[in-house]
Protein backbone atom coordinates (compact mmCIF):
# COMPACT_ATOMS: atom_id res chain seq x y z
CA UNK A 1 0.00 0.00 0.00
CA UNK A 2 1.07 3.16 -0.92
CA UNK A 3 1.91 6.18 1.53
CA UNK A 4 -0.54 8.50 0.00
CA UNK A 5 -3.39 6.03 0.67
CA UNK A 6 -2.49 4.88 3.84
CA UNK A 7 -2.40 8.62 4.95
CA UNK A 8 -6.11 9.24 3.22
CA UNK A 9 -7.71 5.56 5.03
CA UNK A 10 -5.79 7.37 8.07
CA UNK A 11 -7.30 10.63 8.42
CA UNK A 12 -10.57 9.15 7.06
CA UNK A 13 -10.63 7.29 10.41
CA UNK A 14 -9.45 10.07 12.12
CA UNK A 15 -12.34 12.11 11.05
CA UNK A 16 -15.24 9.53 11.65
CA UNK A 17 -13.79 8.99 15.45
CA UNK A 18 -13.56 12.69 15.99
CA UNK A 19 -16.88 13.32 14.88
CA UNK A 20 -18.54 10.90 17.31
CA UNK A 21 -16.48 12.14 19.71
CA UNK A 22 -18.81 14.21 22.64
CA UNK A 23 -21.88 12.05 21.76
CA UNK A 24 -23.55 9.52 23.98
CA UNK A 25 -24.57 6.53 21.83
CA UNK A 26 -27.59 6.80 24.55
CA UNK A 27 -28.47 10.70 23.68
CA UNK A 28 -32.22 11.17 22.13
CA UNK A 29 -33.82 13.59 20.46
CA UNK A 30 -35.85 15.51 23.07
CA UNK A 31 -39.52 16.07 23.10
CA UNK A 32 -42.27 18.48 24.48
CA UNK A 33 -44.11 17.31 27.78
CA UNK A 34 -47.86 17.92 27.51
CA UNK A 35 -49.08 19.85 30.65
CA UNK A 36 -51.64 18.20 32.72
CA UNK A 37 -53.91 19.70 35.50
CA UNK A 38 -51.28 18.53 38.04
CA UNK A 39 -48.60 20.09 36.17
CA UNK A 40 -46.52 23.01 38.53
CA UNK A 41 -44.67 26.23 37.87
CA UNK A 42 -40.90 24.96 38.69
CA UNK A 43 -39.97 28.53 40.10
CA UNK A 44 -43.32 29.30 41.97
CA UNK A 45 -45.60 25.87 42.47
CA UNK A 46 -48.63 27.88 40.11
CA UNK A 47 -50.52 25.26 38.50
CA UNK A 48 -49.70 25.66 34.61
CA UNK A 49 -53.19 25.04 33.65
CA UNK A 50 -54.82 27.82 36.07
CA UNK A 51 -53.63 30.45 33.71
CA UNK A 52 -53.64 32.43 30.39
CA UNK A 53 -50.80 33.13 28.19
CA UNK A 54 -47.71 31.30 26.90
CA UNK A 55 -46.19 28.67 28.82
CA UNK A 56 -42.39 27.22 28.34
CA UNK A 57 -40.36 24.14 29.70
CA UNK A 58 -36.76 23.46 29.63
CA UNK A 59 -35.32 19.79 29.25
CA UNK A 60 -31.93 20.02 31.24
CA UNK A 61 -29.25 17.58 31.04
CA UNK A 62 -28.98 15.20 33.37
CA UNK A 63 -32.58 15.56 34.59
CA UNK A 64 -35.28 13.21 33.53
CA UNK A 65 -38.13 15.63 33.41
CA UNK A 66 -38.31 19.20 31.96
CA UNK A 67 -38.70 22.14 34.06
CA UNK A 68 -41.65 23.97 33.48
CA UNK A 69 -42.89 27.49 33.68
CA UNK A 70 -46.45 29.05 33.64
CA UNK A 71 -45.22 32.18 31.65
CA UNK A 72 -42.15 32.89 29.15
CA UNK A 73 -40.52 35.47 30.99
CA UNK A 74 -39.65 33.32 33.85
CA UNK A 75 -38.50 30.60 31.29
CA UNK A 76 -36.22 33.62 29.81
CA UNK A 77 -35.25 34.74 32.68
CA UNK A 78 -33.63 31.16 34.19
CA UNK A 79 -32.08 30.50 31.00
CA UNK A 80 -30.31 33.93 30.63
CA UNK A 81 -29.84 34.25 33.88
CA UNK A 82 -25.59 33.19 34.58
CA UNK A 83 -26.31 31.77 38.25
CA UNK A 84 -28.57 29.15 36.06
CA UNK A 85 -26.31 27.73 33.92
CA UNK A 86 -26.97 23.94 32.94
CA UNK A 87 -27.00 22.40 29.89
CA UNK A 88 -29.96 22.17 28.04
CA UNK A 89 -31.12 19.82 26.16
CA UNK A 90 -34.50 21.02 24.28
CA UNK A 91 -36.30 24.40 25.21
CA UNK A 92 -39.71 24.81 23.91
CA UNK A 93 -42.59 27.26 24.23
CA UNK A 94 -46.20 27.49 22.82
CA UNK A 95 -47.17 28.53 19.56
CA UNK A 96 -49.87 31.12 20.45
CA UNK A 97 -50.64 31.53 17.05
CA UNK A 98 -52.22 28.86 17.21
CA UNK A 99 -52.93 27.84 20.70
CA UNK A 100 -56.35 29.89 22.59
CA UNK A 101 -54.75 32.44 24.70
CA UNK A 102 -57.35 31.83 27.54
CA UNK A 103 -56.43 28.23 27.67
CA UNK A 104 -53.08 27.27 26.49
CA UNK A 105 -53.13 23.31 25.48
CA UNK A 106 -50.28 21.89 23.71
CA UNK A 107 -48.58 23.33 20.46
CA UNK A 108 -45.26 23.41 21.51
CA UNK A 109 -42.63 24.67 19.42
CA UNK A 110 -38.90 24.71 19.46
CA UNK A 111 -38.04 27.80 21.36
CA UNK A 112 -35.18 28.58 19.26
CA UNK A 113 -36.58 29.34 16.21
CA UNK A 114 -39.68 31.34 17.84
CA UNK A 115 -41.02 34.65 17.28
CA UNK A 116 -41.62 37.08 20.39
CA UNK A 117 -43.65 39.71 21.07
CA UNK A 118 -42.36 41.88 23.99
CA UNK A 119 -44.23 44.88 25.58
CA UNK A 120 -48.08 43.91 24.76
CA UNK A 121 -51.03 44.50 26.60
CA UNK A 122 -51.84 40.73 26.84
CA UNK A 123 -51.71 39.58 29.96
CA UNK A 124 -50.01 35.98 31.36
CA UNK A 125 -50.31 33.93 34.08
CA UNK A 126 -47.75 36.45 35.52
CA UNK A 127 -49.09 39.89 34.50
CA UNK A 128 -46.92 41.09 30.97
CA UNK A 129 -45.63 38.15 29.03
CA UNK A 130 -43.60 37.98 26.35
CA UNK A 131 -45.76 35.72 23.75
CA UNK A 132 -44.27 32.99 21.25
CA UNK A 133 -45.29 32.05 17.77
CA UNK A 134 -43.86 30.11 15.04
CA UNK A 135 -44.54 32.28 11.96
CA UNK A 136 -43.42 35.68 11.49
CA UNK A 137 -46.61 36.40 10.17
CA UNK A 138 -48.10 35.20 13.63
CA UNK A 139 -46.12 37.78 15.83
CA UNK A 140 -46.70 40.67 13.40
CA UNK A 141 -50.71 40.62 12.88
CA UNK A 142 -50.54 40.03 17.56
CA UNK A 143 -48.20 43.11 17.51
CA UNK A 144 -50.51 44.97 15.16
CA UNK A 145 -53.37 44.29 17.34
CA UNK A 146 -51.86 44.35 21.39
CA UNK A 147 -48.42 46.00 20.80
CA UNK A 148 -45.03 45.35 21.26
CA UNK A 149 -41.92 44.93 19.11
CA UNK A 150 -41.27 41.48 17.90
CA UNK A 151 -38.11 39.49 18.89
CA UNK A 152 -36.11 36.27 17.85
CA UNK A 153 -34.92 34.20 20.65
CA UNK A 154 -31.29 35.12 20.61
CA UNK A 155 -32.66 39.11 20.39
CA UNK A 156 -33.97 38.80 24.25
CA UNK A 157 -31.85 39.84 26.39
CA UNK A 158 -31.59 39.76 30.72
CA UNK A 159 -33.18 43.43 30.51
CA UNK A 160 -36.60 42.37 28.86
CA UNK A 161 -36.89 39.86 31.49
CA UNK A 162 -36.08 41.05 35.13
CA UNK A 163 -37.94 39.19 37.38
CA UNK A 164 -39.51 42.31 40.06
CA UNK A 165 -42.84 42.42 40.47
CA UNK A 166 -45.54 39.61 39.18
CA UNK A 167 -43.22 38.25 36.37
CA UNK A 168 -42.02 41.57 35.64
CA UNK A 169 -42.30 43.21 39.17
CA UNK A 170 -40.49 40.48 41.70
CA UNK A 171 -37.32 40.19 42.17
CA UNK A 172 -37.59 37.86 45.16
CA UNK A 173 -38.79 35.08 42.55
Amino acid sequence: MKLAQRTLIFATLAVTALAGCGKSGTETAVSPLMVNKGTSCSLDGMLLADYPGPKAQIHYAGQAEPEFFCDTVEMFHMFLNPEQVRAVRGIFVQDMGRANWDDPRDHWIDAKTAYYVHGSKRLGSMGPTIASFAQEADATKFAAEYGGKIYRFADITPDLVVLDGSALHDRSM
